[in-house]
């Protein structure tokens, strides 16, 4: 039986519900354990407002929306502060409006950044090698072929990058999709070549367990290593009993696939590949039982949207589609799906954990 690298989940991931108040206030993380967070995605369950992210690393009051491509601003009453288990949020409506419900999705990093200069360009790095997550910031030079370093000691399974000067896609590598193509986290497309984006994958060029491998690209703005540009890459290796990041095909009928994780989900995103989608976010805190039939979408401002279409049940050790919606498990249709743990199927010890 296979066993976990992350006995509790909650260390490194968490995700919280609040209200907003319309001004200051203090989000505690309610897991049993403190985390203080480095990366807090939030988006409003009841407003059509943008999503907001957040990391330690760029630090706070400075934001981007993975729902469009606009380069970084500084919104002095957003995020506020990091704390030692959760953060602040000033009285910006995009994550505190008064009375609007929000989630929240938190991840711990390295805490503090550090210098890193495995790459031919020195990176600032936020680096949990425990749970496979860094958050790594540098400035693009130009030059085709250049390298940046990670910090994670392992090959990354999924890495998002955005120039935070441009406004540029949010170009996303999936090693559970095509290896030489990239999706855009902002919109619906399917994959695309990367060759004309700057991002460059292949034979020769697969992202190793110290760097990750670019070109100065092609295509405008849309490139990852324009000169003198500032870019922020969100950089995920897989871990045993705590993250997953794969593919599946659908079957189109309500007796979906059964995608095996080796953990009892916390957060599932998925994404359509083949065709046209939206970027599906699931979670057990919206749904407490199963099916999970509520969704934000990470390419829209959206409010929570309810559908049988998009039930799925979160097991023990995986999810299984239940909706038959072409989003998710259309007949024939190909999928990339990221998930993160509530808990390991088995622990260290060889305790299982419980259904839902």
């Amino acid at each position: 039986m296979a066993y976990t690298d992350i006995d509790n989940p909650e260390l490194h991931f968490q995700n919280k519900l609040y209200t907003g108040t319309g001004s200051s206030q203090s989000i505690t993380l309610d897991g049993d354990e403190d985390m203080q967070p480095d990366w807090v995605w939030c988006k409003t369950r009841s407003d059509t407002q943008d999503h907001q992210i957040n990391d330690s690393v760029r630090g706070t009051t400075k934001l981007l929306a993975t729902n469009n491509n606009a380069q970084e601003f500084t919104d002095s009453n957003n995020l506020t502060s990091y704390n030692t288990d959760g953060f602040t949020v000033g009285s910006s409506g995009g994550i505190n409006g008064s009375s609007d419900t929000l989630a929240s999705w938190n991840w711990k990093a390295g805490g503090s950044a550090s210098s890193n200069s495995d790459g031919d360009i020195t990176s600032s790095i936020s680096a949990n090698t425990t749970a496979g997550f860094s958050i790594v910031s540098y400035t693009g030079s130009g030059t085709i072929g250049n390298t940046v370093g990670h910090g994670l000691g392992a090959i990354p399974a999924w890495i998002i990058t955005k120039n935070r000067d441009a406004t540029s896609q949010w170009i996303t590598w999936h090693q559970g999709g095509t290896s030489t193509k990239n999706m855009d986290l902002a919109t619906s497309d399917a994959e695309y070549d990367s060759s004309v984006t700057g991002w460059q994958q292949g034979i020769n060029n697969v992202p190793t367990s110290s760097v990750l491998r670019f070109t100065a690209g092609s295509h405008g703005n849309n490139n990852v290593m324009d000169s003198s540009e500032k870019y922020i890459s969100y950089v995920f290796v897989e871990k045993q009993g705590y993250s997953s990041f794969g593919s599946y095909t659908g079957n189109g009928n309500a007796d979906g696939p059964f995608v095996y994780t080796g953990f009892k989900p916390a957060w599932v995103i998925i994404k359509r590949t083949d065709s046209t989608a939206d970027w599906h976010i699931q979670d057990n805190k919206r749904n407490t039982f199963n099916p999970v039939d509520t969704s934000l979408f990470a390419n829209t401002t959206d409010t929570d949207t309810t559908s049988s279409t998009y039930d799925t049940d979160f097991l023990s050790n995986g999810f299984k589609l239940r909706g038959t919606t072409t989003a998710r498990n259309g007949s024939g249709n190909t999928y990339i799906y990221v998930a993160f743990a509530e808990a390991p199927f088995t622990n260290s010890s060889g305790v299982p954990c419980n259904a839902r």
